[in-house]
């Protein structure tokens, strides 16, 4: 990790704790001559101005993202591919992949600081959406790409193909494609496999399908997942990481595959993965 002289801080909004852990996290810097860049969130707990999120990491050796799990998710796409590496700490609920507490900040700085720093690389997935055979929209994901029902709607059909060979045409609630990143998420909820970060594989798992025997199933991360709305206009939604998104046309055809862009989240030295399962997921322990 290269030598740190500025940093650029993401928040989470509303956080009671970040009132006074970020006037602390700017005298911190300022007393080590290194430079800062606030986000609009940020900026508001040490009433400042700040940036939008976008534009927050241009020129930074560090992004801190304060917050819980989604505020990271929004930042990794925030970072437009910028090579970032990001310190996640945990001011919100469960926290997968924010794992460093609040109390461990400083010195997780320090290490980045002496360059000691363990970087997690975690690949994205990238989706393009098509509508009568024009591209409309892409996204870029870390954790999962969902297609869900719409309010009120009852279940929707999907036809999914994979390297241009069919899988399945799904009678269900919807479907996600994961990442190994966002497998400990709502694809885990749904039923779906805990995967190792580091394995090269999407996950494809129904949300309660119509036929039981319709179960998750695993991909190299290399072929092609392509998946062709068959619901009403208006009827299925598109959910890229939880937060952002649009509802679908009819033959509207989502084309996933894996993104050119990487984020590398720094992770506490002696906190490994199965560690941070056994944390949040209460499993027991010898």
């Amino acid at each position: 990790m290269p030598p740190v002289s500025t940093v650029g801080i993401v928040a989470k909004p509303n956080v009671q704790r970040a009132w006074s852990l970020i006037p602390q996290l700017l005298e911190w810097l300022e007393a080590r001559g290194i430079q800062y860049r606030l986000d609009q969130e940020a900026a508001k707990y040490a009433r400042r101005n700040g940036l939008p999120r976008d534009e927050v990491a241009e020129g930074c050796d560090l992004l801190v993202v304060l917050g819980g799990d989604g505020t990271l998710l929004a930042a990794a796409r925030a970072l437009g591919g910028r090579d970032v590496p990001l310190l996640a700490v945990n001011l919100g609920g469960l926290g997968f992949l924010t794992a460093v507490p609040t109390d461990e900040l400083f010195t997780e700085l320090e290490r980045a600081l002496r360059g000691e720093c363990r970087i997690s690389v975690r690949r994205m997935l990238h989706c393009d959406l098509q509508r009568e055979n024009q591209h409309v929209a892409s996204y870029q994901a870390l954790n999962d790409v969902v297609i869900t029902k719409a309010a009120l709607a009852r279940m929707i059909d999907l036809e999914v193909r994979v390297g241009g060979h069919l899988v399945c045409a799904y009678k269900a609630d919807g479907l996600i494609v994961s990442t190994p990143t966002g497998s400990t998420a709502y694809s885990l909820s749904a039923g779906g496999p805990i995967i190792y970060p580091t394995v090269e594989a999407f996950c494809i798992t129904p949300i309660c399908p119509h036929m039981l025997t319709n179960r998750p199933v695993l991909v190299p991360d290399e072929t092609v997942i392509e998946i062709e709305n068959l619901a009403a206009t208006g009827a299925a939604f598109l959910t890229i990481d939880g937060q952002i998104g649009e509802p679908l046309s009819i033959h509207d055809r989502l084309i996933c595959r894996r993104s050119e862009k990487q984020v590398r989240l720094i992770r506490p030295p002696k906190l490994m993965f199965f560690d941070v399962l056994r944390e949040k997921l209460s499993w027991g322990e010898r």
